[in-house]
C-alpha cells in the first residue's frame, strides 16, 4: 500500500510503499485485546500485602480461660475475626505478568499498525528533526492537526526533537525498538518516520 510522505512543516516530501504484512492486515481485537493485557499486566508492581495472624502486633496470650466464660472460645487477639486481627488469605507480593511467545507479540504489533493504517490514522513524515525549541515544534504539530500522537523515530530519537517535544502535551516520541501495542493504540495518531518504517519492517518480517 502506498501512503504520503510529510514534512514537518506541512509540505509533500513524495511517497512510501508500505508492507502489507505490516499495514495491511485485518485487525483482530481479540489479539490486540491480549497483547494490551500482557503489557499492562506486566507493568503491575505486584507489591500488595495485608499482614496475617502471625505478623500483626499484638500480644499472644490467650484472651480468657477455654471454659467456664460461656462465650465462644478464643486464642489471642491475632485471629482474623477480632478488629485489627490478621487478615485471612490476603493479597501477598507476587507478579502479574504472564507470558506470551515472541511469534504472537510479533503479530500484535502488526496488527496494532494494521489498525491505525485502516482508521486512516497512520501519518509517515520525513523525519523528526528539530532544534529544540518547544514553541516552533508545537507551532507545527498544531498545524498538522495532531492532538494526541505518538511518534516513531528510527534506532534513536533526534535529541533536538526530543527536546522540543518534552513539554507538549499529547506527543510521545519512542524509538522503533520501544514501538508496543498499548503506546500505538493509546495515542489517536501514530507517526512513523522513513527510518521507522524501515526499521519496522525489518524487526517484524
Amino acid at each position: 500500500m502506498k501512503l504520503d510522505v510529510i514534512k514537518l512543516d506541512g509540505g509533500k516530501a513524495g511517497d512510501i510503499e508500505l508492507s502489507e504484512e505490516l499495514f495491511g492486515l485485518e485487525p483482530r481485537a481479540d489479539i490486540l485485546h491480549r497483547m494490551v493485557r500482557w503489557q499492562r499486566n506486566n507493568a503491575q508492581a505486584g507489591t500488595h500485602k495485608v499482614k496475617t495472624r502471625s505478623e500483626t502486633s499484638y500480644s499472644t496470650k490467650k484472651i480468657y480461660r477455654q471454659k467456664g466464660t460461656g462465650g465462644a472460645r478464643h486464642g489471642d487477639r491475632n485471629a482474623p475475626i477480632f478488629r485489627k486481627g490478621g487478615i485471612y488469605k490476603g493479597p501477598t507480593p507476587r507478579s502479574h505478568g504472564h507470558d506470551l511467545t515472541k511469534k504472537f507479540r510479533k503479530l500484535g504489533l502488526r496488527h496494532a499498525l494494521s489498525a491505525k493504517a485502516k482508521a486512516g490514522e497512520l501519518v509517515v513524515i520525513e523525519n523528526a528533526e528539530a532544534e529544540g525549541k518547544t514553541a516552533a515544534l508545537a507551532k507545527q504539530v498544531a498545524n498538522l492537526g495532531w492532538k494526541r500522537a505518538l511518534v516513531i523515530d528510527g534506532a534513536a530519537v533526534n535529541e533536538g526533537f526530543a527536546r522540543a517535544a518534552q513539554n507538549i502535551s499529547g506527543l510521545d516520541i519512542l524509538p522503533s525498538m520501544g514501538a508496543n501495542v498499548y503506546d500505538i493504540l493509546k495515542r489517536d495518531t501514530l507517526v512513523l518516520t522513513k527510518s521507522a518504517v524501515e526499521a519496522l519492517e525489518a524487526r517484524l518480517k
